[in-house]
Order: structure tokens, then C-alpha cells, then sequence
């Protein structure tokens, strides 16, 4: 059985940073595309970034490109988003998601295979 749990959500200020784990159980990180989505309300689920297995391949969204980066322990079962400069339109739902080890388009949430229940983020002015 896959379970992703999220956990480092909460509520800061603009240009605060935060941390968000999501460990993984029921897979292997060395062999499973993984990836950061959120959505706010009134809106749909986006894409904020992927890693691949081995690391080399990372992509963000460009709304968080040089703000956030996605990172892994495999040996710890954990995937890691650390968010930098938080802005209040970074406010939302964050999801970790897992895939396969076939590379996807990582923008689509129907590649994703299994999700976590998301942990909210709230950034005040």
C-alpha cells in the first residue's frame, strides 16, 4: 500500500520560508518520478515541481523557479520542498504526488498515480 504523508505546512508571513516533507511508504524514491502540486480555492490542482529517480531531472513552475526547490532522501523515504520568499499567492493546498518510473508530463495531475492528503500553506502580508 502507498502512502505519501505532507507535514511543514502553516501560516507566515510574505518573504518567510517554510519546509515541506512529504514521506513515502509502499514505494521506492530511487525508481519513482515524485512531484509538488497545491491548489488554491475556487481553483484547479498546478504543477509546482518534479524530480525524477536518479535527481538529474528537476522542473518547477515558473511562478516558484528560484524560489523552491524539490529534493529527496531516498534512503529516508522523504521528498523535501523548501520554499523561499513566499509570496501571498503562493497560498494553497500543497500535495506531494508520486508517478512511475516512466518521465510524464509532470504539468498533468492525471500522470500522478498516488497522492497525499496536502497540507496547507498560508502566506500573509
Amino acid at each position: 500500500q502507498v502512502r505519501l504523508v505532507e507535514s511543514g505546512g502553516g501560516s507566515v508571513q510574505a518573504g518567510d520560508s517554510l519546509r515541506l516533507s512529504c514521506v513515502t511508504s509502499g514505494i521506492s524514491l530511487s525508481t519513482t518520478y515524485m512531484a509538488w502540486f497545491r491548489q488554491a480555492p475556487g481553483k484547479e490542482r498546478e504543477f509546482v515541481a518534479a524530480i525524477s529517480p536518479s535527481d538529474v531531472y528537476i522542473d518547477y513552475a515558473a511562478s516558484v523557479k528560484d524560489r523552491f526547490t524539490i529534493s529527496k532522501n531516498n534512503g529516508k523515504n522523504t521528498v523535501t520542498l523548501q520554499m523561499n520568499a513566499l509570496k501571498p499567492e503562493d497560498t494553497a493546498g500543497y500535495y506531494c504526488a508520486a508517478g512511475s518510473n516512466e518521465k510524464v508530463d509532470p504539468r498533468g495531475t492525471g500522470e500522478w498515480l498516488y497522492w497525499g492528503q496536502g497540507v496547507q500553506v498560508t502566506v500573509s502580508t
